[in-house]
């Protein structure tokens, strides 16, 4: 807030922190960097003197770990522990408060109502493009196809549904007849999103340019955050349960790694009798089987001269498309399993998350069912109907 005497705003903002005092830093750029829990990025935020707080959601750890904000001149370091948060502020140009808030990671801004259910079962279609398709009711009234993508965080709807199948841009009248642009930043209140017998109480739902092929939005693991969820393809199924139900049999556990808050596991690629491992995230919001980052085959010095099927493109979430490589791997053993065979996209550039990351997509995710543990961080699968069915490059 611009202008406000920094006693009375600590005074002022006091119930909504709950600290008696605020530590403050100084900065004369808006850019900060920040350190989390080992991993600096230099260009993760940007000062917004309007927002009260302006809120910093870390990466998800299930242990205590250390965050520090560096500004141009100064920099704060917080112990930051599971489920908890910080509070403090930056002051801009001896000026602008700037009220920030470090918070753990955290489900989708509202909770799942609580039932009497210990589990619920939500059937889902495999669409042809590979998307895991549900039902989605928005404030009782809208009704969306959304696709489980654990790839994503939270809950977003393309622009184009929120403008043709919902009423979340009813407080803005003239942009629903056409007179001007629709602020998809100033939505109206999601108070419920329902999905078979699970509802979420005030979700945190943003637009998004893009979802899989034919759908209206999608979902990512942290909607689940604390819950443990099987994806079983054989059923057609999600099966959300309020604790671990055991391990099944036939079924092989992995840790679960989460890299900037991204749901990835680790793989091994053999060609030749030579290992490249590495981090793969797990995306099942993607219809290709497997993605390999430009920057992680140049330190592995991956072989180059892998069987070419075809040169193609591919887009992100936010629309961006990239050229591509499309190659035959021969091999790739994760959690124990062997797959033949696969059909891999190689990107020809650096990756656009900014770090070095592989991504499994649901061609080749498909062919496991899957127990997502996410109060124990573990994941565990198991060979489905699925398993020797084609790749769709391959066809």
């Amino acid at each position: 807030m611009k202008y406000l005497p920094l006693i009375l705003a600590c005074w002022l903002f006091s119930p909504i922190y709950g600290q008696t005092k605020l530590p403050i830093i100084k900065a004369r750029s808006t850019n900060v960097a920040i350190n989390d829990g080992g991993f600096l990025d230099k260009n993760a935020w940007v000062l917004s003197p309007e927002a009260k707080p302006d809120v910093y959601t870390a990466n998800r750890s299930t242990k205590p770990k250390w965050v520090t904000f560096y500004t141009d001149i100064d920099s704060i370091r917080v112990k930051l522990k599971p489920g908890t948060k910080f509070n403090f502020i930056i002051l801009l140009n001896e000026k602008d408060t700037c009220y920030t808030q470090i918070v753990s990671s955290k489900s989708a801004g509202g909770r799942i109502r609580p039932g009497e259910n210990t589990h619920d079962t939500i059937p889902f279609t495999l669409t042809p493009h590979n998307a895991i398709q549900v039902e989605a009711i928005i404030n009782h009234r809208d009704t969306l196809n959304l696709h489980f993508d654990l790839g994503s965080l939270d809950f977003r709807l393309t622009k184009v549904a929120i403008l043709e199948k919902t009423k979340l841009l009813s407080n803005q009248p003239d942009a629903l007849v056409g007179k001007t642009q629709p602020d998809f930043n100033k939505l109206a209140k999601v108070t419920s999103l329902q999905i078979g017998n699970l509802v979420w109480d005030n979700p945190n739902v943003q637009a998004a340019n893009n979802a899989a092929h034919e759908m209206d939005g999608r979902f990512g693991w942290r909607v689940f955050d604390g819950k443990v969820v099987e994806i079983d393809y054989d059923k057609n199924q999600l099966i959300v349960h309020n604790k671990f139900v055991g391990r099944k049999k036939g079924y092989e556990k992995s840790a679960i790694k989460f890299i900037q808050s991204l749901f990835c596991i680790e793989a091994t690629i053999q060609i030749d009798n030579k290992n490249y491992s590495g981090d793969f995230l797990f995306d099942t919001g993607s219809n290709l089987a497997m993605i390999l980052d430009s920057t992680w085959m140049s330190v592995q010095n991956f072989p180059e001269n892998l069987k070419i099927l075809k040169r193609s493109s591919l887009s992100d979430g936010a629309g961006r498309k990239y050229e591509t490589t499309i190659v035959v791997v021969p091999s790739l053993s994760v959690s124990g399993f062997v797959l033949n065979n696969i059909t891999t996209s190689k990107l020809g550039f650096k990756s656009p998350v900014g770090f070095q990351m592989n991504y499994f997509g649901n061609d080749l995710l498909k062919r496991f069912n899957v127990i997502i543990d996410l109060k124990n961080d573990n994941i565990y699968l198991k060979p489905n109907k699925l398993m020797y069915l084609p790749y769709k490059d391959a066809l």
